[in-house]
């Protein structure tokens, strides 16, 4: 039964949407049709959970405007999202990020997962002065 569910639902599924998880900054277009009307409407902010599979999966973005909190559920194989770009990467230790609800100011922040190396491999390695060429050997003499 699954099998036969997977195989329709397959067809709708859409393959261009960006690998993004929870706690990364992205950017939803979603169509917002008004009569006989169509716009596009951008809507900025961070992942804070992904949940299901297949042609259920939904993301759950949040921004806050004016101090007041925003969230929206977007399906992610919804043909009314036109576009989802990501905007920035950043480190996330779980997978639903619910606590960024009660937070404020600076404590909202995400380490960048650019910068997010907890262990530098090179930290403390000191390069190695070069020998001096034989050319310039042969020159001094």
């Amino acid at each position: 039964m699954h099998a036969i569910l997977d195989e329709i639902n397959k067809s709708s599924i859409k393959t261009d949407v960006p690998a993004f998880e929870a706690g990364d900054i992205v950017r939803v277009h979603f169509r917002i049709v008004e009569g006989d009307k169509e716009r596009v409407q951008v809507f900025e902010g961070i992942c804070i959970s992904r949940k299901g599979h297949g042609i259920n999966e939904m993301a759950n973005v949040r921004k806050v405007v004016d101090e007041v909190g925003v969230e929206r559920i977007f399906p992610i194989n919804s043909p009314l999202v036109a576009k989802v770009e990501i905007v920035r990467r950043s480190d996330a230790r779980r997978a639903k990020l619910y606590f960024l609800r009660d937070r404020a100011g600076k404590s909202r922040r995400l380490r960048d997962r650019r910068r997010g190396l907890k262990h530098d491999p090179m930290k403390g390695v000191v390069a190695m002065p070069e020998a001096p060429k034989a050319e310039a050997k042969a020159e001094k003499k």
